[in-house]
Parts: C-alpha cells; sequence; structure tokens
C-alpha cells in the first residue's frame, strides 16, 4: 500500500488545498493530511480548529485522514509510514521553494519520494495568506468562492470577514 503525506499549515484550507487533496486521493492508497502544528508564522486559526476545518472538507473521502504533527515532516512521515510527499506548486517561486525542501528532504530521507502537483489553472494565485488579507480588507464575496462553507463560518468568528 502507497501512503502519501500532504503537509502544511492549511490557514485555513483553501479550495486550492482541496484539489490537490481530490487528485492525490485518487493516485495513493491512503492519504495522510498533516496539519503543522508551529510552522514559524502566524496563524489566526489553532491547530485543532485547522485540524477541524480540513477534516469537515475532506470526510467524503474514505482513503483520507487528518493528523496534526510537530517536528521534521520527514520524520511524521516515517511515522505514518509514508513514501511519498505531496505537493503542490502554483508559480515558479513555489517551484524554487520546493525544489530545495525536496532536496533537504531526500538528503534526510532517501526512502521518501516527493510528488508535485501543479495547482489547477482557477487557483495558481490562491493562498491561504492571500485569502486572509482579502477577508479583512472587505473581499469577503471573493473569498466565498474559493473556501468551503464552513470556512467562512470560521473565518466570520475569526472577526476576519
Amino acid at each position: 500500500m502507497t501512503i502519501a503525506l500532504y503537509p502544511g499549515s492549511f490557514d485555513p484550507v483553501t479550495n486550492g488545498h482541496l484539489d490537490i487533496i481530490n487528485r492525490a486521493a485518487s493516485l495513493f492508497e491512503l492519504l495522510v493530511i498533516g496539519v503543522y502544528d508551529t510552522p514559524p508564522k502566524y496563524l489566526s486559526f489553532t491547530t485543532s480548529e485547522r485540524v477541524d476545518m480540513m477534516a469537515k472538507s475532506v470526510n467524503h473521502l474514505s482513503n483520507v485522514k487528518v493528523v496534526s504533527y510537530t517536528g521534521l515532516t520527514i520524520s511524521f512521515a516515517h511515522q505514518v509510514k509514508a513514501t511519498v510527499l505531496v505537493r503542490g506548486l502554483r508559480m515558479s517561486s513555489d517551484f524554487e521553494r520546493e525544489f530545495e525542501m525536496s532536496l533537504m528532504n531526500k538528503k534526510i530521507a532517501q526512502d521518501i519520494e516527493s510528488v508535485f502537483l501543479m495547482a489547477s489553472l482557477e487557483y495558481q494565485f490562491l493562498s491561504s495568506s492571500l485569502l486572509k488579507e482579502v477577508a479583512t480588507l472587505g473581499g469577503s464575496q471573493m473569498v466565498k468562492s474559493l473556501v468551503p462553507p464552513h470556512v467562512i463560518e470560521a473565518l466570520k468568528k475569526k472577526n476576519l470577514i
């Protein structure tokens, strides 16, 4: 059985993330979504909230599970017995960063491969950070088409919309 890990902060989960997840779930027997507990950036949502939003977003996928983690992503991949890391690419700047991370991961763990899925054209521009910025500056109508409905409610509870 091929187990893949799709790691990220998912603050919050967007339709772009879900596009990658749906496509990756069709490629691998099990897809573990790793919600990183302590990324080096400002978070709007707690780990528990991010895990809950993600779990609600993927509950229709029987071969996907959502777990939070800390520490090295490669160590977590070994913990869940993943042999593949799934990453999404939007633009050339993503490629450069992902290329660096992939080489470092390969240096640490030669048994884990990285698989990159290109973001669908409609989500090439989308990031959680940009989404939150647009939402807080009054673009809630635009944001509604970019996240699941339960994420809109979570954004409202945090006064981000």
